[in-house]
């Protein structure tokens, strides 16, 4: 399996990633990107570590690959998948929304499912298969860009005004076809090794030019990202910006300026109906976004854990208004836990025998994620109070010897020295305060589409039926003939 200096090595291609109007010359060294592609890296580490439970021998070639961009094939899989997901979540504390899971679970679920990309005009099944074993064989990062800009909510992407706006065919030819436009919102794209672009929105027959599935290599040519403002390069120190020194993963809009995207890389192609039989008939969508419920589960875990540090080292943990602050937090974070298991819990194979978790579970969780993370951070706040404001400005104020003796008589707690209080209070700013933790907040309240897109799926996924049917049976239970008045 590739190790973590192999990803790196792999950054240092010809990339046009944006900062500042200014292409980045060197990604792996760059101070807004090398934070991020050497958490990655260590990710990748943790993957080849037999130890780690995540490699797994494919039966189909004898070889070691990583167990996170496989299919399900039984419940034990499954298990062992979330187990290996949730290794990958701690050692990010669940900060980095988009590590290489997470479009590793929709390669490897499209795979299962060679049948939903051969039933348009064209028969790409091939391709996907193709393209997960190399994903497989290569131990892939694959990021992805699945959303058009926000030109407009109103209508698609055949009304606006403008030459291919969302990314779209400009050009078939014999050996592929030319892409033009840009999509959204590539998070991670910058350090990744590809692309998956495609569409998940709703799209009409007159969109057929933007019905697209394709892998695209990062340094391909005419390809640009153009990345929102970087958090990592203002962290004074690890100390100061613990969580955004690390896991600041960058967002980027990817232009396409007339990319060729050969035969062999396009999954779907002009077919409307074909992105959402990727995205749903696969079971990618319930799959990939289980492994984001994993990922959200450890973070929930963690804020829970340092809300509890923050209440000890303040001694007000036995308070009854605090306990139950942090009675609430524990029901939260147990809340995402619990619809985690039990999407394992009910999870049962699909027609071509790949393990699909619950839906129920999943897009319940979801669809109360707008909810539960704004409230995570809430009860924080309020157990940090001014102490996240009350901390020096940067860690030199603990190294000079001049400040450091009143940093150290009037910033402590009795069972915390102020070095140990200013700490914690400082990572408690970074999962509240910083640019880094708006970022998060925007991010968890909107990853997975607008709040009433996501309580939709939990809506469709329900089932709706049996509760409804329990409904009528009681209500013919009694009717007017049999009432009698009191």
């Amino acid at each position: 399996m590739r190790s973590g200096a192999d990803y790196l090595a792999a950054l240092k291609g010809p990339r046009r990633i944006y900062l500042d109007g200014a292409p980045v010359e060197d990604v792996a060294h760059h101070p807004a990107f090398a934070p991020i592609a050497k958490t990655i890296a260590e990710l990748f580490d943790l993957a080849a570590d037999p130890e780690s439970g995540i490699s797994v021998t494919d039966p189909a070639t004898g070889s070691t690959v990583n167990r996170l961009f496989t299919p399900p094939r039984s419940r034990e899989d499954l298990k062992a998948y979330r187990e290996a997901a949730t290794t990958w979540a701690r050692h990010t504390h669940g900060w980095v929304g988009r590590s290489p899971d997470h479009v590793g679970a929709f390669v490897a679920a499209f795979s299962a499912h060679p049948e939903a990309f051969s039933q348009g005009e064209r028969d790409f099944s091939a391709n996907v298969a193709a393209y997960h074993k190399r994903v497989l064989e290569e131990n892939l990062y694959v990021s992805y860009a699945i959303i058009p800009p926000q030109v407009s909510r109103a209508t698609t992407a055949h009304a606006w005004e403008g030459d291919l706006i969302q990314a779209g065919v400009a050009e078939e030819r014999e050996d592929g076809i030319v892409i033009r436009g840009a999509q959204m919102l590539a998070t991670g794209g910058a350090v990744a090794d590809e692309i998956f672009v495609s569409c998940i929105k709703p799209l009409g027959p007159e969109d057929a030019d933007f019905a697209l599935g394709f892998a695209v290599p990062v340094d391909a040519e005419g390809l640009k990202l153009y990345c929102r403002r970087p958090y990592a390069p203002a962290a004074t120190s690890e100390y100061d910006y613990p969580l955004t020194s690390r896991y600041d993963e960058t967002d980027a809009l990817v232009v396409f300026d007339d990319v060729f995207i050969p035969w062999d890389r396009v999954f779907v192609y002009r077919d409307v109906a074909g992105l959402r039989r990727q995205f749903f008939d696969t079971g990618a969508h319930v799959f990939g976004n289980w492994q984001a419920q994993i990922r959200f589960m450890v973070k929930t875990q963690f804020i829970a854990g340092l809300a509890r540090k923050v209440a000890a080292v303040n001694g007000v943990d036995k308070f009854p208004g605090v306990v139950e602050k942090l009675g609430e937090l524990a029901s939260l974070a147990s809340i995402v836990e619990s619809a985690v298991l039990a999407a394992e819990y009910t999870a049962e194979p699909d027609e071509n025998g790949m393990w699909r978790p619950g839906s129920r579970a999943v897009y319940g969780a979801m669809g109360l994620q707008a909810e539960l993370y704004p409230r995570l951070l809430a009860i924080l706040r309020d157990l940090v109070g001014g102490g996240v404001l009350q901390v020096p400005s940067s860690v030199a104020d603990l190294t000079n010897p001049e400040t450091r003796a009143d940093i150290d008589k009037y910033i402590y707690s009795p069972s915390a020295p102020a070095e140990e209080r200013v700490k914690l209070f400082k990572l408690a700013w970074d999962v509240v305060g910083s640019e880094f933790a708006g970022r998060h907040h925007q991010y968890e309240m909107f990853y997975a589409g607008a709040p009433f897109v996501v309580k939709g799926y939990a809506f469709r996924n329900y089932g709706f039926d049996a509760a409804l049917g329990d409904i009528d049976a009681f209500l013919s239970s009694y009717d007017l003939d049999g009432a009698v008045a009191r």
